[in-house]
């Protein structure tokens, strides 16, 4: 799709706002060197921003000479942003305000076979209410409520249009949403993959780097991208289905039809798979409980109990194989395991995935590429989907001004032709 002028303000006005939030305080001189705009637009922008609350002037720095630069901050009580993460197994909102600090956090459990769209919708109108009213913020506040949903998510008429484990096919969730939601929010929808790799790059592993990989490691797997500097969405917004590609052929069935995804040895119940074929009795087998046995698995990694360290091998010798495609593919300047499984499993399972992809991957792009656990302290789902939410605001603020700028031309240009009628 062709950018608008209005579509290159909104991302030079998010990218600055992302940087001030990363390095507060900071100056319009060194926000135009890091963003490569110019000090002029820079200028504009951050009084754009000032004019939305967003941002507010905190003083001078020091200077050795000359005039010394003025520096702007986050004002964190410009807004509140709601982040909500739709998995497989639960839903979590979380409220975060401007400096995306977390204010209040709900919890919702998704029980097996309970993954129909009113009972999902409903669970996210809880969890959404109960984080603003712990939050005690007023709706005035809330800039938005960004949703990330598993699978394909068409934004442009907010619906879900595939969701392959839960068999969801065109569901229109943002209509659902706004009639469940019992708040006058602004929403916004997009996929886990997406919002893990734009949490990477305000707050992660992806800051400042031109080139990521974020690999989602959940009930589901995926691999969100940022190409560029920015997240890459493909041409029908379905970038980054990686967990969807084969990797053993005629392998293990996957709930998307195909055999032998990614997913199906790498997802948490890939890997409780594993560990049913090598110890069908194992204790530490929770067969309806996801978390339980992953939580079982890392306390069995740092025991040395030897079906744990096997199902953590064979787990991290497939990751490391579809990461290494990845990795001679793209050649990215870091790879980032996120999310739960891998947030669990943590260090043992980034130490035998760096080694399987180093025996795969080609010698160069492997030597260029860091693989690391995520950094974020809180969900980067949430995180992410809040910044769906601060994007929306700033374009819709866009919106209003530039509304409010032609509605003004139109006045002046009405008070002229009162003053000046035609034929005088």
């Amino acid at each position: 799709m062709k950018r608008t002028s209005r579509d290159i303000r909104t991302a030079n006005r998010y990218e600055v706002l992302r940087r001030i939030i990363a390095a507060s305080p900071t100056s319009r001189q060194e926000l135009a060197a890091v963003t490569g705009l110019s000090l002029a637009t820079v200028a504009t922008l951050v009084g754009e921003l000032l004019g939305l609350r967003m941002v507010t002037e905190v003083g001078f720095e020091e200077s050795a000479g000359g005039r010394p630069r003025g520096l702007v901050a986050v004002d964190a009580r410009g807004g509140a942003l709601i982040g909500v993460d739709i998995a497989e197994t639960y839903v979590r909102a979380e409220l975060f305000d401007l400096s995306l600090n977390v204010l209040a956090r709900a919890d919702m459990a998704i029980r097996p076979g309970d993954g129909h769209p009113e009972r999902v919708v409903a669970l996210v109108a809880a969890a959404v209410g109960s984080v603003a009213e712990r939050g005690r913020v007023t709706d005035d506040r809330v800039l938005g409520v960004g949703v990330s949903m598993p699978g394909q998510i068409d934004r442009e008429r907010g619906v879900c249009a595939y969701a392959p484990n839960w068999g969801w096919h065109d569901v229109p969730l943002f209509s659902l949403l706004a009639a469940r939601i019992d708040r006058p929010l602004p929403l916004y929808l997009d996929n886990p993959l997406r919002a893990c790799a734009v949490a990477e790059l305000w707050r992660g592993a992806a800051r400042g780097r031109g080139d990521a990989v974020v690999v989602n490691l959940g009930t589901g797997v995926g691999a969100g991208l940022v190409l560029g500097g920015g997240p890459h969405r493909g041409v029908s917004d379905s970038a980054g289905e990686w967990g969807h590609t084969t990797l053993v052929l005629d392998g293990r069935p996957c709930h998307c039809g195909n055999l032998g995804c990614v997913e199906t040895y790498t997802g948490a119940p890939g890997i409780m798979r594993t560990l049913r074929e090598l110890s069908p009795r194992s204790p530490l087998l929770h067969p309806e409980d996801q978390t339980a046995t992953i939580d079982a698995l890392a306390r069995g990694v740092a025991e040395g109990d030897p079906v744990a360290l096997e199902v953590l091998r064979d787990t991290a010798r497939y990751l490391g194989a579809g990461i290494a495609g990845l990795v001679n593919l793209l050649n990215p300047e870091v790879v980032v395991l996120s999310s739960w499984v891998a947030a669990t499993l943590g260090g043992p399972l980034l130490d035998e995935v760096r080694a399987a992809v180093g025996r795969r991957a080609l010698r160069w792009p492997f030597a260029a590429a860091e693989i690391v656990l995520s950094p974020i302290p809180t969900d980067p789902v949430c995180l992410g989907a809040a910044t769906f939410a601060l994007e929306g605001a700033l374009r819709t603020a866009g919106q209003r001004s530039t509304e409010r700028t032609a509605a003004a031309g139109q006045e002046t240009e009405t008070d002229d032709q009162s003053q000046h009628p035609q034929g005088s």
